[in-house]
């Protein structure tokens, strides 16, 4: 009996100016509190956005791809809408330098979607012209057209 009792005593340290029963009792439940969360604090898994350390600890295989510089961004917000784990690394050895996207090898469909909606936001965006192209040549129009308005008012005024 005595050494069951050895067994589960435990040393509590609480750090206070004046020692009462509320201190005493709230320092127990604190502790207990821990204890009970003890079991839960596992280490967390992290999800999207990684270093390629981190999903290598992961121990579920890794596949790449390359983004150019210009799309990173707009893959990186298509990859969090499907819940990809990916890392991204910059490769310098290349220029312009090239970004490889890491991922996990059971990611393979979700990344796989991923990419048909990418390659088709990308596809889209380059079948459109930009607004500054569609600018200069609205721009350039209307220059044309008051030029050719005073042309006729000179013609108007000279006859």
């Amino acid at each position: 009996m005595q050494e069951e009792v050895e067994n589960r005593t435990v040393a509590l340290a609480i750090n206070t100016s004046k020692m009462t029963a509320s201190v005493l009792k709230s320092a127990i439940l604190k502790y207990l509190e821990a204890q009970k969360n003890k079991g839960r604090d596992s280490p967390k898994i992290p999800h999207g956005k990684q270093s390629v350390k981190d999903l290598a600890k992961q121990n579920q295989g890794m596949s790449n791809i390359e983004v150019t510089d210009k799309n990173i961004r707009s893959f990186e917000l298509v990859a969090k809408k499907y819940g990809v784990d990916f890392a991204i690394k910059k490769d310098k050895t290349v220029s312009p330098p090239k970004y490889l996207v890491f991922f996990k090898g059971r990611d393979a469909d979700a990344i796989t979607a991923a990419f048909t909606e990418f390659t088709a936001k990308t596809m889209k965006k380059a079948a459109r012209p930009s607004v500054l192209t569609q600018l200069k040549k609205f721009t350039d129009l209307v220059k044309n057209t008051i030029t050719d308005r005073v042309k006729n008012r000179e013609k108007e005024q000279s006859l």
